[in-house]
């Protein structure tokens, strides 16, 4: 097989267009959202995640040239590797933020709790490498005791709700931009469409976006364009180096970090593992194990050299094997994402390109996790994966809550995020905010747990059931799930042993499983044997 076929570019303009969009989103969120330094971007973030790809891609690409050989083929086509969309989000908002935001609240410079929240990104980086690394030794062992509808619905839920329907939010907010390319991804992608010239639908949807977004700017003075300033000074070389000493420092942010990171660096592993399952049937088949040390090693070399985004493989495989991509893609994948990392001319992308212009690819992405969902689960567990939607939905909830009232707080010059609140929501609104709040905590722990927990009611092993309901109950006495206190802008999670409400619930419903036996009718036959 050669190196390089025609295919490799339609591969390349695919790969390299998601990949791209995740860069645009890491700057949207890490200088936007969370204002992070130019330099801290530039010289840390964007090499770091430069060198995670670089490897990984450089690896699948040398995987499928010697499978090729191996089987003396000429149709093989190379693992597609990138950054995580769901890590991006999910460390952002779920990781980096709240610790950024207890900087402030403890007194720190913005500076100070900027380097603060980047470590905790680095450690939650890093982490979620060593558990891919150290899961692929021991994959299917992890399949064997969680049902894969409690993976699944967390997934599917953050890719509705944190990725879809944000994304949705903000189309309707630039209906020009977001529902014109919008309406060409769903025609493209789900009529069957093809365009003429073998052109890619991804890369029109983005032309055409950050066409009319230049056009609204000059004609209506739309903000849509430019959201960054176009920074000249990142030009330069931006060699990564090594983080050791952040990442040590960051060990103290653990409890924050890791129920956030012990789930999605479980998902991800098994996400891998599927995606290896997919490619054999499109006819290749890859070596899992390597192929998972790679996806973790690259993880953690990102987060070693400053990157606080995973990377990851995609799905998709049979997608881009259909386009006639084969080993090239990757490497022109991992050539172009360096060249802009290294150098800095990303700042030329993320000023010209606004996210919005590719938004509707995000939307797509966001739905087919959901869609995945369900049609990856035997009909029968779909109340499984509906359960495990709803602390997902619940955690959104709670972030558009909190947007609005520290919108409120800036309006009115008052603090608002107080335990009164809850009050007057009940009293006011008939709205309970304290279950919304409790939910958020560890959500994604009680997203799997309840999914699972319902996996085996349906299958009518209830000792099963019962045992992830004492799961539940030992996280909520820690506080990883439901335990939560007020800061001054926002909710976090309140660590440590306490004999709350949530833990004695699990424990009772967990102790009802048990029961079952005892209290079914003598005809039924609880365990299902």
């Amino acid at each position: 097989m050669k190196r390089f076929v025609k295919g490799d570019v339609d591969g390349f303009f695919a790969l390299g267009l998601d990949n791209m969009l995740m860069l645009i989103l890491m700057s949207n969120l890490c200088q936007g959202f969370l204002g992070f330094s130019a330099d801290l971007f530039y010289g840390k973030v964007l090499p770091g995640t430069a060198i995670g790809l670089a490897i990984g891609n450089l690896y699948y690409s040398r995987q499928a040239l010697k499978l090729a050989a191996l089987e003396k083929r000429n149709d093989v086509c190379a693992l597609p590797y990138g950054t995580s969309i769901l890590t991006i989000v999910s460390f952002v908002f779920l990781v980096m933020y709240p610790v950024q935001q207890m900087g402030l609240n403890d007194g720190l410079s913005k500076a100070e709790a900027d380097l603060m929240a980047w470590r905790a990104g680095l450690l939650a980086c890093f982490g979620s490498g060593l558990i891919e690394f150290g899961g692929s030794f021991i994959v299917y062992h992890l399949r064997r005791f969680t049902p894969r509808p409690a993976l699944l619905s967390t997934l599917a839920g953050i890719g509705f709700a944190f990725i879809a329907l944000d994304f949705v939010f903000r189309s309707y907010a630039y209906p020009l931009v977001g529902i014109t390319t919008l309406g060409l991804v769903i025609i493209a992608y789900y009529g069957g469409v093809r365009l003429k010239f073998g052109l890619p639908v991804g890369f029109v949807a983005l032309l055409l976006g950050t066409g009319i977004a230049w056009i609204l700017h000059f004609t209506r003075d739309s903000d849509i364009v430019p959201r960054v300033s176009l920074q000249l000074d990142s030009f330069g070389l931006h060699f990564p180096l090594p983080v050791f000493g952040d990442i040590i420092a960051a060990w103290s942010l653990l409890p924050i970090v890791l129920p956030v990171l012990a789930p999605l660096g479980i998902i991800h592993l098994v996400l891998s593992l599927q995606i290896i399952e997919s490619a054999e049937a499109a006819g290749d088949k890859y070596d899992a194990r390597s192929s998972l040390v790679v996806n973790g090693l690259g993880t953690i070399l990102a987060g070693t050299f400053g990157s606080p985004f995973p990377t990851s493989l995609y799905i998709g495989h049979p997608g881009w094997k259909a386009m006639g991509a084969r080993a090239g893609y990757s490497v022109l994948n991992a050539v172009f994402i360096a060249l802009l990392a290294f150098s800095g001319s990303a700042t030329l992308l993320f000023y010209y390109v606004p996210v919005e212009a590719g938004m509707a690819i995000l939307i797509w992405i966001g739905v087919s996790m959901m869609s995945q969902a369900f049609q990856a689960t035997p009909s029968k567990y779909t109340s499984a994966v509906v359960f495990g939607l709803i602390p997902v939905v619940g955690a959104f909830s709670a972030l558009v809550m909190k947007h609005a009232i520290s919108s409120a707080s800036v309006m009115t010059g008052t603090p608002l995020f107080t335990p009164e609140l809850n009050e007057t929501m009940v009293n006011v609104r008939t709205f309970f905010s304290h279950g919304v709040f409790a939910i958020e905590q560890g959500y994604v722990y009680t997203s799997i747990i309840l999914s699972a927990a319902t996996v085996y009611i349906i299958d009518r092993k209830f000792k099963i059931a019962g045992l992830w309901f004492f799961a539940a109950a030992i996280l909520a006495g820690f506080g990883l799930t439901s335990q939560y206190t007020f800061a001054v802008t926002d909710t976090v999670a309140h660590l440590g042993w306490q004999w709350n409400d949530w833990f004695w619930s699990y424990l009772a419903v967990g102790g009802l499983l048990f029961a079952i036996p005892y209290l079914s009718s003598p005809h039924e036959n609880p365990e299902g044997h």
